[in-house]
């Protein structure tokens, strides 16, 4: 089974995976896997010291499983001032 997610990502971490868009697995993923496949295909992500993960705009937990044509952002964290 072949799954494309659509990859959206906001502020440092934009710099960092850009200008990748898509994004196609040979398998259903976990939340938890796609994270560490981040970090082990984008090895800036660890300069991050967190990133949230929201699937279809809605913020979600690690065990979920991604499914094919999701939308996943990647959010890091802000700070204002």
């Amino acid at each position: 089974m072949i799954m494309k997610i659509q990859l959206l990502a906001f502020g440092a971490a934009s710099e960092i995976v850009n200008p990748i868009s898509e994004l196609v697995f040979d398998k259903e993923i976990s939340v938890a896997q796609f994270r560490k496949y981040l970090v082990s295909e984008f090895p800036e992500m660890n300069k991050l010291s967190s990133f949230a993960i929201a699937i279809n705009e809605a913020y979600i937990d690690d065990e979920k499983q991604l499914q094919n044509n999701d939308i996943v952002a990647i959010i890091p964290p802000v700070s204002g001032g």
